[in-house]
């Protein structure tokens, strides 16, 4: 069943600079995660899973493996109406400019979601970790005759200053909002949440970039070509003039923004009890490979999350999702890593015709630790790496290393005992 209602717009993000190296050839929504994953497909499958069906995503930079993605992917009935369809941006008669805020992505674009019939537009970022029945916030916003409607979620005092943040009365109205206030500012902007937000001392309201819009208020407001970005100035704007209304939503959510955030939300699907569970009745979906099942010798596996078609001979993996077709050598160590695995396989016959020391993946007697391992590299015998803290923020020309998180970079070659 289609909810013929809603049409899912999907924010892809500008260059993704925060998340470099990982989007040098990628759009922030088509980089892997959770070993077989990409995130676009968090906030598609969340769609899908409330039988919204309809779905664009918004993109400028690097799309074509985010479009090799999606139309890999999401195949819906010929006698359907289902679809997800990637819009770059493109020049047209009335602009000729790449986008140049999350409005203006929606206004650019608006001659394309009009083309389709419904009454609601679900406006959603495409970089976040979360699950969330969408169902329920679209019958939530019908009943409170709103206009406009923002998912929030409350975040401590640290957080606050990197988030809108709003206040609400007792029926969830929005009668103020302040875009990544200033420390100072924050007593001012303290909400009532419940008890067990207030014990972890999360009271303040964040906006998650999450809207509902009924249409004929968003063609209005799309019809301003001056406003460029829902956050900075459609929001503000449009609670003073039309009824906006939160949706309060306390479940698990984070925003993959930087490195350091991307690294901690992949290394936690290792927890017994993760805080976002691929484990449940609200799937993830995702490309449908024929990939074989993974096979081990002689290795320990401790909180270790691993994708289909993998080869490992390791001696000790712990606290690290290992991706697809990840290949990993004897003796080796890993701990605390996000290997992202490999694009295709290399056939014996290959190895020896071309005489390919480095092959795709781990090699013997390596210890890594504190690592990303983009696709497709090649990690040579007796390696160590050894990320955390003691390490400077730097770059070369085969990975980087920004918060103690070492990243190797997407078909980096690592010579054989190289120490990081």
């Amino acid at each position: 069943m289609i909810n013929d209602k809603v049409l899912g717009i999907i924010l892809g993000g500008g260059q993704g600079s925060r998340l470099y190296p990982l989007t040098k050839d990628r759009s922030k929504p088509a980089v892997p995660i959770a070993g077989k994953y990409r995130l676009v497909d968090i906030p598609i499958s969340n769609c899908i899973n409330s039988n919204i069906k309809r779905m664009y995503v918004l993109t400028q930079f690097n799309s074509a493996s985010l479009n090799a993605h999606i139309k890999n992917t999401y195949h819906f009935s010929f006698f359907s109406d289902a679809f997800v369809d990637v819009l770059a941006a493109e020049q047209t008669i009335n602009s000729d400019k790449w986008f140049q805020g999350t409005a203006d992505a929606v206004r650019q674009s608006m001659h394309h979601f009009l083309q389709n019939d419904f009454e609601y537009a679900l406006i959603l970022s495409g970089d976040q970790l979360y699950n969330m029945d969408f169902k329920d916030m679209i019958e939530k916003h019908k009943e409170s005759g709103a206009k406009i409607s923002i998912a929030t979620y409350p975040v401590n005092a640290k957080d606050a200053t990197s988030f809108g943040i709003l206040k609400t009365d007792h029926t969830h109205k929005i009668t103020s909002f302040i875009e990544k206030p200033a420390a100072e500012l924050l007593p001012k902007w303290i909400s009532d949440v419940s008890e067990e937000m207030k014990k972890e001392d999360r009271k303040y309201l964040a906006s998650m970039g999450i809207y509902i819009f009924n249409r004929d208020l968003l063609e209005e407001l799309m019809a301003n070509p001056n406003t460029i970005d829902f956050g900075k100035e459609i929001i503000p704007q449009a609670i003073k003039e039309h009824k906006t209304v939160s949706y309060p939503y306390e479940g698990y959510w984070t925003d993959i923004g930087n490195i350091d955030s991307f690294f901690e939300a992949n290394i936690g699907l290792t927890d017994d009890l993760p805080k976002f569970n691929l484990y449940d009745e609200n799937r993830v979906y995702t490309r449908a490979r024929i990939l074989p099942t993974s096979k081990f010798s002689n290795t320990v596996l401790n909180k270790a999350v691993i994708a289909d078609g993998c080869i490992i001979n390791a001696k000790k993996i712990e606290k690290s999702v290992i991706g697809i077709r990840s290949r990993i050598g004897k003796d080796t160590i890993i701990t605390n890593t996000y290997m992202m695995g490999s694009d295709y396989y290399e056939s014996l016959e290959k190895i020896k015709a071309e005489k390919i020391i480095n092959q795709i993946g781990v090699g013997d007697r390596c210890i890594i630790n504190n690592c990303i391992i983009d696709k497709n590299c090649r990690i040579g015998d007796d390696t160590t790496i050894n990320g955390g803290l003691h390490l400077k923020n730097t770059e070369t020309a085969t990975y980087l290393v920004k918060d103690g998180i070492v990243v190797l970079k997407k078909g980096a070659v690592i010579p054989k005992g190289t120490v990081i």
